[in-house]
């Protein structure tokens, strides 16, 4: 993937950002793109939003280096931290939809209104989508997914934190139901 030039975001990128997390990730939690310090580092959700991020799964009782595996739609930073345009994620698809396939998490977390609008192929408000599970399919493999708030909305919405606590409560519930 680090060789990918399918799109336009290989000409302003400093590196992919494939995904962390163990290849036998039960959880799987998937953001839209990766921002400035993850394009620098080359991995996901670091800075304020991934301090939240680990503090929320920690809240559930996840531990994310040996539990979760996280990844974004896009696996290469979109200028300026812009919303990615379809033609960008049609490209970076098969890259996320082969990393379900290999990991074959027991349940997937979308984080923020344009990874579950992605996964779920629907231009839906996250309000519509929360609070219950949808069926995520990549190749044989079928997921129960459960849509909440994106950690940096969070940083700046404290409101919704209930709610997203509320979503993580389900996530934790349908983990836990799958035995």
């Amino acid at each position: 993937m680090a060789g990918c030039f399918a799109c336009e975001l290989c000409r302003t990128r400093r590196n992919t950002v494939f995904g962390v997390g163990p290849r036998t990730a039960r959880w799987m939690l998937v953001g839209e793109a990766p921002g400035e310090q993850e394009d620098e580092r080359g991995e996901p959700f670091v800075g304020p939003a991934g301090r939240l991020l680990d503090q929320m799964l920690a809240a559930i009782g996840v531990d994310r280096p040996a539990e979760a595996f996280i990844a974004n739609v896009l696996k290469c930073r979109p200028p300026g931290n812009r919303n990615p345009q379809p033609g960008e994620v049609a490209r970076c698809e098969p890259y996320l939809l082969r990393q379900v396939e290999l990991i074959r998490p027991a349940l997937i977390v979308a984080l923020g209104r344009f990874a579950a609008q992605s996964l779920l192929d629907t231009d839906a408000s996250i309000a519509s989508l929360r609070g219950r599970v949808h069926r995520f399919r990549a190749g044989e493999v079928e997921v129960p997914l459960v849509v909440t708030y994106h950690p940096a909305y969070l940083l700046r919405t404290l409101p919704d934190k209930a709610k997203s606590w509320a979503d993580l409560r389900l996530a934790r519930r349908t983990f836990d139901a799958m035995g």
